[in-house]
């Protein structure tokens, strides 16, 4: 049986001064591969070269991945200021209406911290410009100095809402996981489902109400370690489920096939 293709959205990357490129990690490649079991195909987010209905027509799921940039937030009715940092508007253009086309189709995806945020943009949340300044939340950013070990390893708790998507695909109340962050959910959109929180409050885990497809979205990084770590594994592993399931017939997997 052939394996489903998988598209990683990438991201925009200079090399030196002036060489525009678009690129994605190879945790993230390597966790569509060997955990998902799929062909990973790296998607330029670039909407001039690529359309929606192509993408939807050729990968079977989607992995919205994370990257330095920020959801502009004029998506989601905000005036842009210096605390939102960086932006990128052709991923946004991308991503924003591919992921709509994918709940309404049923078809997988998997948001990966700003893949998380984008979901909820999508789905007509907002986001804070900035975690760490909001009175009594910790700081999700990454670790300025150390490896990449140091950077990614397990940093705090998120607990999940008892007897959730989550919980069960998980098989525990609450799991250990990184945080490599700075902005994150201010409001939920009308029908994202937050159901995993760090603990200081923030939004770890969501997915979309009434979706007839798998649209789970956390703001940890499980590409990380995907193949060994007891967290990001089953995450993985269901989301390739699902694609599989969605190439061999163009039929919606629900967010978790059993209760």
């Amino acid at each position: 049986m052939a394996r489903p293709i998988i598209g990683i959205i990438s991201n925009h990357h200079l090399i030196g001064d002036d060489y525009q490129v678009q690129a994605a990690g190879l945790i993230n490649i390597s966790a569509v591969a060997d955990v998902a079991e799929g062909v990973p195909l790296l998607v330029p987010a670039e909407p001039d070269a690529v359309r929606v209905s192509d993408l939807l027509e050729h990968c079977a799921g989607f992995v919205f991945t994370g990257g330095r940039a920020n959801v502009h937030p004029e998506e989601y009715g905000e005036v842009a200021t210096e605390a939102h940092g960086a932006f990128d508007r052709k991923r946004d253009a991308l991503t924003l209406p591919l992921i709509r086309a994918l709940v309404e189709r049923g078809q997988p995806f998997l948001g990966i911290c700003r893949g998380f945020q984008e979901v909820n943009v999508a789905m007509g949340g907002s986001l804070y410009p900035e975690i760490r300044d909001l009175p009594g939340r910790d700081n999700h950013r990454m670790p300025p100095d150390g490896t990449l070990e140091e950077k990614f390893e397990l940093r705090h708790e998120v607990t999940f809402e008892e007897g959730g998507v989550f919980h069960r695909l998980m098989g525990a109340p609450s799991v250990m996981t990184n945080t490599l962050h700075g902005q994150g959910i201010k409001a939920a959109g009308p029908r994202v489902v937050v159901e995993g929180h760090a603990p200081d409050g923030t939004p770890e885990a969501i997915y979309i109400k009434d979706a007839p497809g798998f649209t789970l979205s956390v703001q940890w990084h499980p590409e990380w370690n995907a193949k060994a770590d007891p967290v990001s594994r089953p995450l993985f592993a269901a989301f390739g489920a699902a694609c599989r399931d969605w190439a061999n017939g163009h039929h919606a997997t629900p967010v978790l096939k059993s209760a």
